[in-house]
């Protein structure tokens, strides 16, 4: 699964049409769409242009399968909000996509009881969900839950995987351990961005990386499925794009990723929410060089 990147025009309006073109290229590619995610800016958006989202991608997807984010926003202190989240899982659903959880304050600043009791209530009233792990390098609302709130995720039949973004490799190891242990069919969703890689220890993935080149994320996993040695060599490449656009702050990868996108051709500008942390220009060099590392024809 690849999180699609919201692009903007020039004037700072969203750029529907190149979000349009993403969904499909994603799609064409081989990889899941998932839109309204942090790739996206769904905690910095409103809920119209969410809503906007969720239209453009059922229209250019015609019944493929996408997944989509479920955000409440709220603050330190507040409630957990089930019928938000009750609302947003409706029209998700209406729309044809699978919702993924997004966490807020009202649901991890609880106990883990009391989180664990959160999503039992909401794979109550939703056939299909995932949950979501998020670090606060993302978001401050996020948390990486203890191993027993994991668990009591796995038992719950809705809850059909979980990505986890703690970039940490010991963290997302040991939610394999337990997914090998209790539940084969439970997707661990790597976002760990930084190690792309965890697809050989038995990880699924969502990555916001992936949004830079789709086609090269696909050729890779195709050269992992075929056994391909070039996989090794494509990955480290990728990786290093990797390093490079999630260092610090982690949250100013959406530039480097409209940076490369605008170099592929793909988007008509490289920028970013106003409320998005943004790269220096001389960033610009460096990624037509992974590019070029990449076999793809950007322009500096």
């Amino acid at each position: 699964m690849s999180a699609i990147l919201l692009p903007y025009q020039a004037s700072g309006e969203i750029d529907w049409q190149a979000f349009e073109d993403h969904v499909r290229r994603t799609n064409e590619a081989g990889l899941i769409p998932a839109v309204n995610m942090d790739t996206g800016y769904a905690n910095l958006i409103d809920e119209s242009a969410r809503a906007t989202v969720l239209a453009s991608t059922r229209s250019v997807l015609q019944g493929d399968e996408f997944v989509a984010g479920v955000f409440i926003k709220d603050r330190p202190g507040s409630d957990f909000d089930l019928p938000g989240y009750q609302s947003q899982i409706e029209t998700i659903q209406t729309h044809g996509g699978t919702p993924i959880i997004f966490q807020s304050y009202g649901l991890t600043q609880q106990s883990d009881e009391q989180i664990t009791g959160s999503y039992r209530r909401i794979g109550e009233g939703c056939d299909r969900f995932f949950a979501f792990e998020l670090g606060k390098m993302f978001a401050p609302f996020g948390a990486i839950y203890s191993l027993d709130v994991y668990r009591a995720l796995m038992e719950i039949k809705a809850c059909i995987g979980a990505k986890h973004s703690s970039l940490r490799r010991d963290l997302e190891w040991q939610r394999l351990m337990i997914r090998d242990e209790l539940r084969s069919d439970f997707m661990v969703l790597t976002g760990n961005d930084l190690a792309i890689d965890m697809v050989m220890y038995g990880s699924d993935y969502l990555l916001g990386l992936s949004t830079f080149c789709p086609d090269v994320f696909a050729k890779r996993d195709e050269l992992w499925k075929t056994g391909d040695p070039e996989f090794y060599q494509l990955n480290d490449v990728l990786q290093y794009l990797g390093f490079l656009a999630f260092r610090r702050p982690t949250s100013a990868y959406k530039h480097s990723a409209a940076m490369f996108l605008h170099q592929r051709g793909w988007i008509s500008s490289d920028l970013t929410h106003s409320d998005s942390p943004t790269r220096p220009a001389s960033d610009r060099k460096i990624l037509f060089e992974v590019g070029k590392q990449l076999g793809l024809d950007l322009k500096e």
